[in-house]
């Protein structure tokens, strides 16, 4: 069976955690899409980790993790993540390359820094990872896939295509120093070789799984609202984080997902710009902020504080709608504990007018949040194991968001650590 993990929100939604907690009975875990630009926080035996590009399924020496051809593969970062790893005690783990993943280059990281840098205020709030540029190149055709790199005539020649295009952008807009074509050419001899154990052709793998019936986990990156065709553009990612894109990031028949796992906090966090309509600011935010999970609401990948406001659920129920989710995981309901009332977004207001159905970004920057006001719990709740054991006001407040996004929520977590699951 094929479980697709996929965010509901604007990415941090927690679907780390989910996918350790599920990979213990997983055969495989498969990163689909995007690169070492988000973090996903999981905390278990072995410590807490922040994984930017391995699956989450890396503490689980009988998965066989597998980043598939739509990751934006970053080596350098793959390899420092993978020795952090191993330094934390984890079993060697088992990892493929997909022969066909493409290369995040060098120059990917330069160029976003410096469009970054020229856009100053009007910047996208880039994580400076190189997505946005690796992404263009993939579909501009002037990309390498990992294969290339093994076959130097065919490295030779593109890379000598790209530089020309890339050391003009670098020495004409951003007054750069160029790129060396034989420094390069030597850097990715000498990373390939690294890599060349984990490389293999993971579409027959992870057919052959399909065929024999194993537990494939697909796990993605960001969520709904950062989807460059669905979510918030053109603050978005470059890459799909939807379900409907797993197959083909993965490289799984469609027909395999059985089931879709949405992921959203109890409340809503973001990191990066965009319009964000439930946001708190100052001491309140902060309160929220310093509460939120296990080290406070802070970015896995950048550490910048996180954007927190209520649960907005006009945007998670077209997340999940998006996602074509099956079930729901929320996350981070002991971290409200300590309100006596808590609002729910349930609705905008645009000029006067009540919109339920999530809009466009120019008429969601117009739009400000119609909120209703449930009773708080005011007790910790970490710990509890049974749903029915929760206080009344908590269960109230988990079957009145359900009843709002539209889906059942059939995982509800209260407390960052793997164990700390309630399963309804």
């Amino acid at each position: 069976m094929v479980h697709t993990i996929v965010g509901a929100n604007w990415g941090d939604e927690g679907k780390g955690k989910i996918t350790d907690l599920l990979a213990v009975n997983a055969d495989i875990v498969v990163r689909f899409q995007g690169g070492a630009n988000a973090g996903h926080t999981i905390i278990n035996e072995y410590g807490r980790f922040a994984l930017h590009l391995l699956p989450s399924g890396i503490c689980n020496p009988e998965v066989l993790n597998v980043l598939g051809p739509g990751v934006a593969f970053d080596i350098e970062a793959f390899l420092k993540e993978l020795d952090e790893v191993r330094a934390m005690g984890v079993p060697e783990p088992q990892i493929a390359i997909s022969e066909r993943a493409q290369v995040l280059m060098p120059y990917h990281i330069l160029l976003d820094v410096y469009e970054e840098e020229r856009l100053g205020k009007q910047s996208f709030g880039s994580t400076r990872s190189g997505i946005a540029p690796f992404y263009g190149d993939k579909y501009q055709k002037i990309g390498l896939q990992v294969c290339q790199l093994y076959y130097p005539d065919v490295l030779r020649e593109k890379l000598a295509h790209a530089l020309e295009i890339k050391n003009a952008l670098i020495t004409s807009l951003y007054h750069k120093e160029p790129i060396d074509l034989e420094e390069m050419i030597t850097k990715l001899h000498e990373l390939a070789e690294r890599i060349r154990p984990y490389v293999a052709d993971t579409d027959e793998i992870l057919l052959n799984a399909v065929r024999e019936d194993k537990n494939i986990l697909l796990e993605g990156q960001l969520g709904t609202l950062r989807d460059p065709d669905h979510g918030i553009y053109p603050m978005v990612t470059s890459s799909s984080p939807l379900a409907g894109y797993a197959p083909v990031g993965a490289g799984v028949p469609v027909w395999s997902i059985k089931e879709i796992t949405a992921v959203t906090k109890a409340y809503s966090s973001c990191v990066g710009a965009g319009p964000f309509t439930t946001e708190l600011f100052g001491d309140e935010a902060e309160e929220l902020r310093r509460r939120g999970g296990d080290h406070g609401e802070y970015g896995a990948k950048t550490g910048r504080p996180r954007r927190v406001g209520w649960f907005d659920a006009v945007a998670t129920r077209y997340g999940c709608e998006g996602q074509g989710a099956t079930e729901v995981a929320l996350t981070n309901l002991d971290v409200l504990s300590y309100l006596d009332e808590i609002p729910v977004c349930v609705a905008y207001d645009w000029k006067g007018t009540r919109i339920e159905r999530f809009p466009v970004t120019p008429k969601l920057e117009e739009c400000t949040p119609i909120y209703e006001i449930l009773l708080g719990w005011k007790t910790d709740i970490r710990g509890i194991t049974k749903y029915e054991d929760l206080p009344e006001n908590c269960r109230n407040y988990v079957e009145y968001l359900e009843k709002q996004i539209g889906c059942p929520i059939r995982l509800v977590s209260n407390g960052p650590r793997r164990e700390e699951m309630i399963y309804r």
